[in-house]
């Protein structure tokens, strides 16, 4: 293998010119001849024992041209790669320069390359941390959701619906008479003043009394999902069967003791505050964090191909989907359910693709720039980690990584670029 050309070209390209020696390929095609020739058959010889000059007399030598160009090309481009130390981030254009059995066989390969990025200021950044405060009303709210989980619940069968109640009722929707598609069910669970349903509908049951005819009459708001039901007046007709209504408890000592491990309401308020204090300053710091990531990359110059934001768009329909198949939704339903395209979702996705390719690839930049690597022992916390998270032994949790373990300390190792962004950045105002 010889590499004749190597030239840059724009938008992250490179074209290759690669001269494969002429034993090699036409070892390449004597392969190609031994796998096609059990398919030949002609008159005078018996099926696959066809000498190969009878057949390119016949045919041409080059009916052996496409498997002998798969035979040797492949690893001729990968010898290619490695001699030139290009970085390719898809797969090449492969195209043929010159081709004859006896002679030198030289193809080209046109490829996008992982793009150079240029390195702005990426020290003592400047970037605000949100300022950490724990209100009384945060507290209140964190105790209200603690009572409203120690509830209890009484089934209602006779009285008015209350908000607050979760009712189980009928409904029957249709816009200017004629039904739609999802706008009937039996027996549907619905908590009043969720805001589930469309704003109106809930508040038009509260006061309703059970077993009545009801008819709630709404209008679609002009951004809803389904296009052709957007801005419309709709009736629906309503019976509520039963009233689930919760009983709250008193919020007292008792509650703390019911609800904690506490003694007193105010050991359980002091904890709250503590465990809200705890999450904001996390909160705060990952704010801080980003700023810091977002102001080095906007430092940065580079121009991301287009092949990597489709290839970043492709794995976040792929989470996607998973994420929705974990919920027992397939991505089909949900396109059903919102009326959105492949290519709908692909375009909304398209901006933050794009940001997350060029953020990742600022971060690698620096990490070279730095010599930032996570170390074996890194590695090994991180799986001690996961096995204790997933009450797994460590060496299960190696097994289930097997060929990831490449990319968990890949993923390491940005983690630790971004610490060392962040310990090197200025909080602002401080």
């Amino acid at each position: 293998m010889k590499v004749l050309k190597n030239e840059k070209q724009e938008n992250s390209k490179v074209y290759l010119e690669v001269e494969v020696a002429a034993d090699v390929f036409k070892d390449s095609m004597m392969k190609s001849y031994r796998k096609n020739v059990k398919g030949i058959a002609i008159p005078g010889f018996r099926k696959g024992k066809v000498p190969k000059q009878i057949i390119e007399k016949l045919y041409g030598e080059e009916v052996f041209y496409d498997d002998a160009i798969n035979f040797c090309c492949p690893d001729a481009y990968e010898e290619a790669v490695k001699e030139t130390g290009i970085d390719p981030v898809e797969m090449p254009k492969i195209d043929i320069v010159t081709i004859k059995e006896g002679e030198p066989f030289v193809f080209s390969a046109t490829v996008t390359v992982r793009p150079e990025v240029t390195l702005g200021q990426y020290k003592d950044i400047e970037a605000e941390k949100p300022a950490v405060v724990v209100a009384d009303e945060e507290i209140d709210n964190e105790i209200a959701k603690m009572r409203d989980n120690a509830a209890s619940i009484e089934t209602i069968e006779e009285g008015k619906a209350e908000k607050g109640d979760t009712v189980i009722l009928d409904f029957d929707g249709s816009v200017d008479g004629v039904p739609f598609e999802g706008g009937k069910a039996e027996n549907f669970r619905l908590e009043l003043g969720s805001g589930q349903f469309i704003p109106g509908f809930e508040d038009q049951l509260i006061g309703q009394e059970l077993g009545a005819d009801i008819d709630v009459n709404v209008t679609f708001p002009e951004d809803y999902h389904a296009a052709e039901l957007a801005g419309k007046a709709a009736l629906f007709k309503c019976k509520m069967h039963k009233l689930e209504r919760k009983n709250l408890p008193e919020v007292d000592d008792e509650f703390a003791k019911d609800v904690s491990e506490f003694d007193t309401l105010e050991e359980l308020r002091k904890n709250t505050a503590e465990n809200l204090l705890h999450a904001k300053e996390h909160e705060a710091e990952h704010k801080f964090e980003d700023a810091v990531v977002d102001a080095v990359v906007a430092n940065a110059g580079v121009e991301v191909p287009q092949c990597m934001i489709d290839q970043q768009i492709e794995r976040q329909i792929q989470d996607m989907s998973y994420r929705m198949q974990s919920q027992g939704l397939t991505i089909e339903q949900y396109m059903k359910y919102t009326g959105l395209t492949l290519d709908n979702i692909r375009d909304q996705m398209k901006d933050g693709a794009a940001d997350n390719v060029k953020r990742s690839l600022v971060l690698e930049a620096i990490m070279k720039a730095e010599n930032i690597e996570a170390s074996d022992e890194d590695v090994e916390a991180e799986y001690a980690r996961m096995a204790d998270m997933y009450k797994m032994e460590v060496d299960k949790v190696k097994e289930i990584m097997g060929a990831n373990a490449a990319d968990l300390k890949a993923d390491l190792s940005m983690n630790k670029t971004v610490e060392f962004l962040k310990n090197n950045a200025k909080v602002k105002n401080a």
